[in-house]
C-alpha cells in the first residue's frame, strides 16, 4: 500500500533514471550526503573535549555537560581544561579519556606549534593552522555544516514565506493583491548590501536573521 502510493509517476521515474546514468553527478550526490551526516556529529569528530570520560568507577560526557576542574581532582571549580597536561593527569589516575579523531574544535588555538602560524598540514593538524593557530581540518567541518544547514534553512524559510504571501493575495485579492505585489516588487529593486548594512545597525546579526533577512529578499 506504501509503496504503492510512493510510486514516482513515468515522468519523474525517467527523470530519476538519466539522474543515475549522470555518473559524476550521481555519486557526487551519495558524497556530499555522507560529508553532510558526518558532519551533523562534528563534536564527536573534532572537538577539544573527549567524547567521553570513565573516571573513579563514574561516566562524563564533557560534549554534552559542562564538569568543573574539581570533578576529577583538581583545584579549580571552572570548566575544566581537558587539554591541560595537569587535568589530564589526574583523570589517567583513575580512569580514562575517549578523544575525539581530532582533538581540536574550530576555535581552538594550538599554542604549541613548532613554527609560526599558518603552519602547514601536519599529523596533530592534518590541514595545517590558520594565521590564527587554529585547526584548518576542524573549521572545515563546522564551517561545511553551517554553510549546508544554512542553505536548507533558506530554503525552506522563503518556501513558507513566499507561500503564505502568495495564499494571502490569491485569497483575498482586490487592493491586497495589488499592494502586496507592489511592495515585493519595491523590495527586490533595493540594493542587499544596503538593506543588509541598515538592518545590521538595527538588529544584532545571528545565524538565525540572516535566512529571514535572504528569505525576504
Amino acid at each position: 500500500m506504501i509503496r504503492r502510493h510512493l510510486k514516482l509517476n513515468p515522468i519523474n521515474q525517467r527523470r530519476l533514471q538519466l539522474f543515475k546514468a549522470h555518473k559524476r553527478g550521481y555519486y557526487s550526490l551519495w558524497i556530499f550526503l555522507t560529508i553532510f551526516v558526518l558532519t551533523l556529529g562534528a563534536e564527536f569528530i573534532s572537538n577539544d573535549k573527549p567524547i567521553l570520560v570513565y573516571y573513579d568507577s563514574s561516566i562524563y560526557l564533557p560534549v554534552f555537560n559542562i564538569y568543573p576542574e574539581t570533578a576529577f581532582g583538581g583545584e579549580f571549580e571552572s570548566e575544566a581544561d581537558y587539554r591541560d597536561p595537569y587535568v589530564e593527569e589526574l583523570i589517567n589516575e583513575k580512569g580514562w579519556l575517549l578523544w575525539p579523531p581530532i582533538r581540536y574544535s574550530y576555535d581552538t588555538i594550538n599554542y604549541a606549534l613548532d613554527q609560526p602560524a599558518p603552519s602547514p598540514p601536519s599529523a596533530e593538524n592534518w590541514l595545517g593552522t590558520d594565521d590564527q593557530a587554529r585547526d584548518v581540518m576542524a573549521r572545515v567541518i563546522y564551517g561545511f555544516r553551517i554553510s549546508v544547514l544554512f542553505g536548507l534553512i533558506l530554503t525552506l524559510v522563503s518556501s513558507v514565506i513566499g507561500v503564505a504571501v502568495g495564499a494571502i493575495q490569491g485569497f483575498y485579492g482586490g487592493k491586497i493583491d495589488l499592494l502586496g505585489q507592489r511592495f515585493i516588487e519595491i523590495w527586490g529593486s533595493m540594493p542587499r548590501l544596503y538593506l543588509l548594512i541598515i538592518l545590521s545597525s538595527i538588529v544584532v546579526p545571528n545565524f538565525w536573521w540572516l535566512p529571514g533577512h535572504y528569505a525576504a529578499i
